[in-house]
């Protein structure tokens, strides 16, 4: 957690590699929350509900699928170590993941570290079309909803950047990390337990929550609402597109 909080993170260079590296990218990829790209092809999809949206609900899973083997390079960055190390991390509140499933069965999704109002994207998979990007929209809606203030992709893709992430240099995102980061005493979060009638930071009472928390806060807000969940999110994600 204090290398996140410092802004660096681990990789390996294979599924079996016992050790682990740090990194410090001099250029970061972050999806800045008021500025995510809704196209009006995911915007249907997500009108539609097309998956049914978790979060928490197979960590594990999320991270076996994130760790399978990559089809350009065939091998992974996700080792059994780190693999170990976020499974603890989720154990003890610190790491969360998104999950999308289609008749049952676990389709897509993602998994990350948050602290304070920032959340460290580490990986995603999909294994049905845009099953990565509707648990992408989701985990910016509860970010949203939950006063979150950074997003950090760590690095650049196509695929990120057909969505609203920008890429800049290393100063820049430690001075949004350290913003995004609370002063003792600044603030509170709710605990990632809290549930779907907690306060957010965007109901002014200085609360954030963590992303269980505000993934829940955001089904009780669709809820209040007369859309269907999805539909609901779509309108929001385009309504300041």
């Amino acid at each position: 957690m204090l290398a996140y909080r410092s802004g660096i993170f681990p990789m390996a260079d294979a599924r079996d590699d016992p050790e682990v590296f740090w990194v410090e990218p001099r250029r970061r990829a972050v999806l800045p929350l008021d500025r995510f790209h809704c196209s009006h092809s995911l915007s249907r999809v997500l009108r539609k509900d097309r998956f049914r949206v978790t979060c928490n609900a197979a960590f594990a899973d999320v991270i076996a699928a994130c760790a399978g083997p990559r089809r350009d390079s065939g091998d992974t960055w996700i080792s059994d170590r780190i693999e170990a190390s976020y499974l603890a991390l989720h154990a003890e509140g610190h790491a969360h993941s998104i999950e999308c499933w289609r008749d049952g069965a676990l389709v897509g999704g993602l998994y990350g570290v948050g602290f304070d109002r920032v959340f460290c994207g580490e990986s995603m998979f999909s294994r049905m079309a845009d099953a990565s990007k509707v648990a992408l929209a989701w985990l910016v809606a509860a970010l949203r909803q939950g006063g979150g203030a950074l997003l950090d992709c760590q690095f650049m893709t196509p695929h990120l950047a057909t969505m609203g992430a920008e890429e800049i240099d290393e100063a820049d995102y430690l001075e949004r990390l350290r913003q995004a980061q609370f002063s003792a005493g600044a603030s509170s979060v709710v605990s990632s337990s809290a549930g779907a009638g907690s306060s957010s930071a965007a109901d002014g009472a200085g609360v954030v929550l963590a992303l269980p928390g505000a993934f829940a806060a955001l089904l009780a807000a669709a809820a209040g609402s007369a859309s269907s969940p999805g539909n609901f999110i779509a309108q929001s994600l385009t309504h300041t597109s």
